[in-house]
């Protein structure tokens, strides 16, 4: 790939939003000047990356010159560089590659994160639990913070349920590929034989959805209050705290118990609802790109086994990369990086596949 025609291409625009910055009228749109501000700083952090691959392009030349140099200093010298060099330009022209694929409009998004107990009883219960503990970890590591929507409580210290709201920078752009469902394998605490059971957890990611998203009709909604069930002291099982929305036109439902305050579990819920409503909305609207992008990495679809967890052999494994590692103590400590960077890369080879196909590229 060439990719001296799309670096100036963004030298280019990279002037454009300089001037348009400059223009104190630009402020009068808040709106506006947040999206110029946003596209001048990617756009920036592109040219950095540009100007490192340039960098790096010229000097593994130069030390490709000397190699062939009659000196045998000089030549051995000129080989120790380009060993240096090799892996640094590799790195540097796969970013550079990267950076010419368009950001999409949900990597900045704070994300909804729906962790559910599924096959394997009190054991996925507990699987689903140590998930949610995991994504905590990473979302702590990652800088980002954690609420806690609702949560349904299960058996031996686990979960049935459990939604989380993770606010950020790129949360939805490093979760997003965590959708699908998780198989463990291990010895569960209540097996006297010592014996290996599969159980599994289903996750789904969305982006949160704002009100400018998508209008909801309240003609559209039958909300309906009750007591909440289940462990949470006398303030929440003694009072009409829980809010369960019927979406009518869709038939989605969404039940928020979490909290003591009626209007906040209402709040909460239609904050769920208004997320999965979006996810319906843009899965319609990109079928064709997700169909394509499930035939490499998978659609993070609820029935899809995306990742295996085997505790005795410390090992987990993302089956639509082919990843094995052999840390599942530091993964289960939120250490998803190498598995992020791994789906993250493998999304971007794709599109940028589709993009040279169908022309895209050259209309840099």
């Amino acid at each position: 790939m060439d990719l001296k025609p799309h670096i100036e291409r963004f030298r280019r625009r990279f002037a454009e939003l300089e001037k348009e910055l400059e223009n104190p009228d630009l402020f009068n749109d808040q709106k506006r000047a947040q999206e110029v501000t946003r596209e001048h700083a990617r756009t920036k952090e592109a040219l950095a990356k540009f100007a490192n691959w340039e960098k790096l392009t010229a000097e593994k030349a130069e030390a490709e010159e000397l190699l062939s140099s009659k000196d045998p200093e000089m030549s051995a010298m000129a080989e120790e560089e380009l060993a240096r060099l090799t892996p640094l330009l590799e790195k540097a022209t796969q970013e550079a590659r990267f950076t010419i694929v368009p950001p999409d409009e949900n990597d900045s998004r704070n994300t909804m994160l729906e962790i559910r107990g599924g096959t394997g009883g009190s054991e996925a219960g507990l699987f689903a639990a140590d998930l949610c503990r995991m994504y905590t970890r990473y979302a702590e590591r990652e800088g980002w913070k954690v609420e806690t929507m609702d949560a349904s409580p299960g058996e031996l210290g686990g979960l049935k349920e459990v939604i989380l709201l993770i606010s950020g920078q790129d949360v939805f752009k490093k979760m997003r590929y965590e959708s699908g469902v998780h198989r463990v394998q291990r010895v569960p605490a209540t097996e006297a034989q010592g014996r290996i059971h599969t159980s599994t957890a289903t996750v789904a990611v969305l982006p949160e959805a704002k009100e400018v998203d998508l209008v909801i009709k309240n003609d559209d909604l039958r909300i309906e209050v009750c007591r909440a069930g289940g462990p949470g002291g006398q303030g929440v099982n003694t009072t009409d705290s829980a809010v369960q929305i019927l979406h009518i036109p869709t038939g989605l439902i969404v039940r928020c118990q979490d909290g003591r305050s009626q209007l906040k579990n209402k709040e909460r819920a239609l904050s769920i609802l208004r997320s999965r409503l979006l996810e319906k909305k843009q899965e319609d609207e990109n079928a064709q790109y997700a169909a394509n992008r499930r035939n490499q990495i998978g659609g993070g679809g609820r029935n899809e086994k995306i990742r295996t967890y085997n505790f005795p052999q410390n090992r987990v494994t993302d089956h639509r990369v082919n990843l094995t590692l052999y840390n599942l103590t530091e993964v289960m400590e939120g250490d998803i990086d190498e598995m992020t960077e791994a789906l993250m890369t493998s999304a971007l080879e794709e599109q940028l596949t589709e993009m040279e196909k169908d022309g895209s590229l050259a209309k840099g």
